[in-house]
């Protein structure tokens, strides 16, 4: 096989003099043809750039590189002028980005925003485009989006967000496909249906698959060669097989023996209600013709109940698009629902926001994206004030000030970097910026969407321990919604498995994960438990 990319002695800075920042220091990695090769390594550790680097995407002049050559097929990349990257990108090489909703138009709809890619570089007609817009979707497991490619990206779930992603990246059918994080926001069984889809798709089109991945299940059944990234360096490489059966490196034995481990705090006897829920549904209205009349509706949510104690976790699980965040929303009232919803006493369904606002502070929402969920524009401290502020806690700026650095210290950040921005910190670091702005409140009960979705297997513990000792001091209830089941597990108590609206099984965590009765569940735990590659390499089943 001929060598596709070659980087050589790379180093990535941002800024210079006092502030220049050392992101990538000396990385050199080579690839071949319908190779798979992994770039593993904790938040921070340069894995991203690195990718971003090939396709100069970095913010340029500001990123810039002390040494280093990247060849791709021969031809110097890092002396390409703007036009001759524009003939590469998106052609000859794509890219899957890591959060999808931000790496997506909000005011595109799906079908133009994938057959922009067609368009621009394959001249294709509109009839033409459309045509390969659904082959394409039905490639990534989304046959049901051809009836909905007028829609825009916020009406999808974060696992169809993704694949739609996954579609553009495809469409031109690229050499050299660089997947970071392609399948953080999917349910298990998608998950396994899509590293399929890319593994069939670099044997078939010769293609080379660059994966960046926090998750080290993945890249045992995915990659070829992996190249463990530690502080900007490349600390270990090897074979796949040889490298997870003798790691060399001490910090390579750190990431292969980090996992969520533990269970929850058995519930308290005699513990209080805190939320009750009968009946909830979700219904969407599905409108046609010029009037726009109901024909029909999503039914999102169908006749959900559940109760939830002090103290006590709830974890929500079931594929993409199942209603498991619609449920989370419609349970804070930020969904309109019917059914009944009892908060601490409060019938909360009837309420205006005037007098839902008094037990916002009570109720509070972590999402999945916290890079999406949080303001660029607003420092760390004015993030997590914002909620004081609302709801009138802390009555001088100083006071505010104490509280903030209080709560940074609870979820393990530094008080001195409250004055930093989002984008200053790695991804566990702002999710615990998230989870401190929720917690700043003292609220009840805290709803997690896929807080862990996008964070590698040593943070994902970290978080997984914080949230169960924040759980104990603060007698918080979660209502966990996550497709991970690993973490699902250390954290709940009990499960509710949901499909398309409805309960499938419920019922205490280990009798759910120890015995599933129903088949929909045994194939969940299978997809996230048993899922092994056979001599061929492609996933199976």
């Amino acid at each position: 096989m001929s060598t596709l990319l070659k980087v050589s002695d790379l180093s990535v800075s941002f800024g210079k003099g006092d502030k220049e920042v050392k992101a990538v220091q000396n990385v050199s990695l080579e690839m071949k043809r319908g190779e798979t090769v992994a770039l593993v390594g904790e938040s921070g550790s340069g894995k991203s750039v690195t990718a971003l680097s090939v396709m100069k995407l970095l913010p340029y002049p500001l990123a810039w590189h002390p040494r280093g050559s990247i060849e791709f097929d021969g031809q110097e990349v890092m002396q390409a002028n703007e036009s001759q990257m524009r003939a590469i990108r998106g052609n000859r090489i794509s890219m899957i980005f890591q959060e999808p909703l931000t790496s997506l138009n909000p005011l595109h709809n799906v079908e133009k925003q994938i057959s922009e890619v067609l368009h621009l570089h394959k001249n294709m007609s509109p009839v033409a485009a459309h045509d390969r817009v659904e082959e394409l979707l039905d490639l990534v497991g989304m046959p049901e989006a051809k009836s909905r490619l007028h829609s825009f990206p916020h009406e999808f779930s974060g696992g169809q967000q993704q694949r739609i992603m996954i579609a553009m990246a495809l469409a031109n059918e690229p050499e050299l496909l660089i997947a970071d994080e392609p399948t953080t926001a999917l349910d298990v069984t998608i998950q396994a249906q899509v590293l399929k889809l890319l593994k069939e798709l670099t044997q078939k089109l010769d293609m080379g698959l660059l994966m960046i991945t926090h998750d080290l299940g993945i890249v045992h059944r995915m990659a070829d060669t992996v190249y463990v990234m530690n502080e900007g360096r490349v600390v270990e490489h090897n074979q796949t097989k040889e490298l997870f059966a003798k790691p060399s490196h001490d910090y390579t034995q750190h990431l292969l023996s980090a996992a969520p481990k533990g269970r929850p705090e058995p519930l308290k006897e005699y513990a209080h209600e805190v939320l009750k829920a009968e009946d909830v549904r979700v219904w969407f209205p599905i409108k046609r013709g010029v009037i726009k009349h109901v024909v029909g509706h999503i039914k999102a949510v169908d006749g959900i109940s559940m109760t939830l104690f002090e103290g006590q976790t709830i974890g929500i699980v079931g594929e993409s698009g199942s209603g498991k965040s619609t449920l989370g929303r419609a349970l804070l009232r930020l969904e309109s629902s019917k059914g009944l919803i009892d908060f601490m006493g409060h019938q909360v369904q009837n309420y205006g926001w005037k007098a839902m606002r008094p037990l916002r502070r009570e109720m509070q929402i972590v999402f999945q994206d916290p890079f999406g969920s949080m303001s660029p524009r607003m420092s760390v401290f004015q993030v997590i004030e914002e909620g004081l502020l609302v709801h009138k806690l802390g009555e001088t700026y100083e006071d505010r000030r104490k509280l903030v650095a209080d709560v940074l210290e609870e979820v393990e950040l530094d008080p001195e970097t409250m004055d930093r921005y989002p984008h200053e910190f790695s991804g566990g670091q702002r999710q615990r910026i998230c989870i401190a702005r929720a917690l700043v409140l003292k609220p009840r009960l805290m709803v997690l969407d896929e807080p862990t979705s996008a964070l590698d297997m040593s943070v994902q513990a970290q978080i997984v321990d914080l949230l169960r000792a924040l759980q104990l001091s603060h007698k918080l209830s979660y209502i966990f919604i996550s497709h991970d089941l690993k973490v699902v597990r250390a954290l709940a108590h009990d499960i509710i498995v949901i499909r398309q609206g409805i309960v499938v099984e419920a019922g205490k965590s280990d009798e759910i994960f120890d015995a599933p009765k129903e088949a929909y569940t045994q194939a969940l735990m299978k997809a996230a438990f048993e899922i092994e590659a056979d001599d061929s390499g492609v996933v199976s089943s």
